[in-house]
């Protein structure tokens, strides 16, 4: 079986790096897969999980949008931001959604809202990862 070598990063840093049997992303028009020899491809991806899948298990990453750059060998994931999985914390995210919430609800000019929507669209994928983990893991 083949690999496809996989980094993920972020302006905090390099998040994960290292071979996969399959990538599965969260692209503006829908999930993508992704696997080894895949067609070269450039798309934005929208908050939500990244999945990369090795030869012994699947490793979950959130991702705050950014751009999945792929080409037959490597598959890169700029992230605007990025969490390893054993980084979650479902108090942090569910006080970001709240948060973002309450902004909207005072959000006065269309900018604002603008702004806002996007923060609570990234909190809420934020929230459902930490769920989806809790979720897994039992």
């Amino acid at each position: 079986m083949s690999n496809i070598h996989v980094d993920i990063v972020s302006a905090e840093g390099n998040i994960y790096s290292g071979e996969a049997t399959m990538v599965f992303a969260p692209a503006e028009m829908g999930e993508v897969g992704i696997a080894p020899r895949h067609a070269p491809l450039i798309t934005r991806i929208k908050p939500g999980t990244v999945r990369v899948k090795t030869a012994t298990e699947e490793l979950p990453f959130f991702v705050g949008g950014g751009i999945l750059e792929v080409q037959p060998h490597l598959v890169t994931v700029m992230a605007d931001t990025a969490l390893r999985a054993k980084d979650a914390d479902e108090a942090a995210a569910q006080a970001a959604k709240t948060s973002a919430e309450e902004r909207l609800a005072g959000a006065k000019t269309d900018i604002d809202i603008a702004r806002v929507q996007a923060e609570l669209v990234e909190a809420a994928a934020r929230l459902k990862f930490v769920q989806d983990l809790k979720k897994t893991s039992r």
